[in-house]
């Protein structure tokens, strides 16, 4: 009996061995994908927003509530600015490298070590944001003009949801209300997700406007010369309708998951995919779509470095957006479905921006009536998002419905980051925070009530 325990034993100990080599040799893509997860988030939290690793690590590596996510942990070495994360504390590791000025890159052994060292050669060039005066008004200082109804609204916690990190509302071009959740401030730079896309659409119409794109061209890519891709527009890109095959499901390894935390080269890995349907046929939502979008205006550039310069010197200086930061992925080319992170403020003095038809204190940088052209309804869209990346509805309630005007739109992102648009009455509502959608929250009570303060 004792020699089959012994036995038994030695086998349970064997299979765990074989177990662990397995994981450490060839783990599977989703561990792989969870770790670069990890790593990416921690990494952006701790060098761009300055929040401490293990909350970051508790609260927003957590959100997703994959039960694997429980057991990462991460590492960070602040000399290096590195972060790894590994599930098991072992197992498929992912690893971020910062860059001051260009945020944090998911990369393998020797990306790390490459991009690492040209963190230093950035360091000197970029330098740390400076902050607003906070006794000037709101745009060229912090201060905020008080709008005593409105300020109550944004401090309804049951309006402002679960997870607030912080609400800005502009009203007439001033700053009229501004609250924050617990441990966040109007300093904390904060990641938009999927609001970062319609950033790139402004950086496009930079782009278009300077004549160097076209919103109707076609052949965009010489991969694409030989087959039915090469119709597919600039057009159907900004409005998601391109028909190139995409999966935008975050619950396991898909197309959306490996692009962002498993390709060293995001654009290139969507370049690659086929056609499911004709161009201009079918609306199909994908971040796949912006990062190609970011890499047809970096290419417009013959300097990749003018490219790289370009956000902060054509965009966020004239408007002064002084905290806000675009990541690349490895391969240097901007994550313009995803990673752009600015305090609340600097979202608002986007958001403004757009109010103001893309215009800035009487300067026009964007193309006259392309911020119309951005929420003019896409073809595929049956109404709901616009012609460059915005939406039309939010929860289900359409632009002209209810307290909504018909020029209202959107900037939305993944866990409840939302900024919501409406020319006609000159307001703008930036709201942020962590809060997944199984939680149930509709930003739109919050934005109803802000109208109805309005009256």
């Amino acid at each position: 009996m004792r020699r089959l325990l012994k036995t038994i034993a030695g086998a349970v100990v064997v299979g765990l061995a074989g177990i662990g080599g397995w994981l450490v040799l060839f783990p599977p893509d989703l561990l792989k994908v969870g770790d670069g997860y990890a790593a990416k988030i921690v990494c952006s939290n701790v060098f761009i927003a300055k929040r401490d690793p293990q909350a970051v690590l508790a609260e927003d590596v957590q959100a997703p509530g994959h039960p694997l996510l429980k057991f990462v942990r991460v590492s960070v070495d602040r000399d290096r600015e590195t972060v790894t994360a590994r599930i098991f504390g072992f197992a498929a590791p992912g690893r971020a490298v910062h860059r001051p000025g260009f945020g944090c890159t998911n990369v393998d052994d020797g990306g790390a070590h490459a991009l690492a060292g040209s963190a230093s050669e950035t360091k000197g060039a970029d330098g740390a944001p400076a902050a607003h005066d906070p006794a000037l008004g709101w745009p060229d200082g912090s201060k905020v003009d008080i709008d005593p109804a409105i300020q109550s609204v944004v401090e309804d916690a049951g309006l402002a949801g679960p997870g607030i990190r912080a609400i800005a509302v502009v009203h007439d071009g001033r700053l009229v209300a501004e609250t924050y959740g617990p441990g966040f401030d109007r300093a904390t730079p904060l990641l938009g997700w999927s609001m970062t896309k319609s950033v790139t659409a402004a950086l496009i119409g930079l782009r278009i406007g300077e004549g160097k794109m076209d919103a109707a061209r076609g052949d965009l890519l010489p991969a694409w010369s030989g087959d039915d891709r090469s119709q597919i527009k600039l057009a159907d890109l900004l409005a998601m309708q391109s028909g190139l095959a995409f999966n935008e499901d975050y619950g396991d390894v898909t197309d959306v998951t490996r692009m962002l935390y498993l390709e060293s080269d995001m654009a290139g890995f969507v370049a690659s995919k086929l056609l499911e349907v004709p161009p201009g046929t079918k609306f199909r939502y994908s971040s796949g779509t912006s990062n190609l979008l970011s890499r047809l205006w970096m290419q417009t550039f013959d300097d990749p470095a003018e490219a790289l310069a370009y956000p902060r010197k054509a965009l966020f200086a004239p408007l002064g957006m002084t905290s806000a930061v675009m990541e690349t992925d490895a391969n240097g080319t901007f994550v313009g479905s995803s990673y752009m992170y600015a305090t609340a403020q600097d979202w608002a003095r986007f958001a403004q921006f757009l109010l103001e038809d893309g215009s800035w204190k009487g300067r026009r940088l964007l193309p006259e009536g392309y911020v119309s052209f951005m929420r003019t309804p896409s073809a595929a869209s049956g109404g709901d998002y616009g012609s460059a990346q915005v939406w039309l509805q939010e929860n289900g309630i359409r632009a002209g419905t209810g307290s909504f005007p018909p020029d209202t739109f959107w900037m939305l992102g993944h866990d409840g980051q939302a900024i919501m648009i409406v020319p006609s009455l000159r307001l703008a509502v930036v709201r942020l925070g962590l809060t997944p959608s199984r939680l149930g929250y509709d930003v739109q009570k919050l934005n109803a009530k802000i109208i109805e303060a309005l009256d």
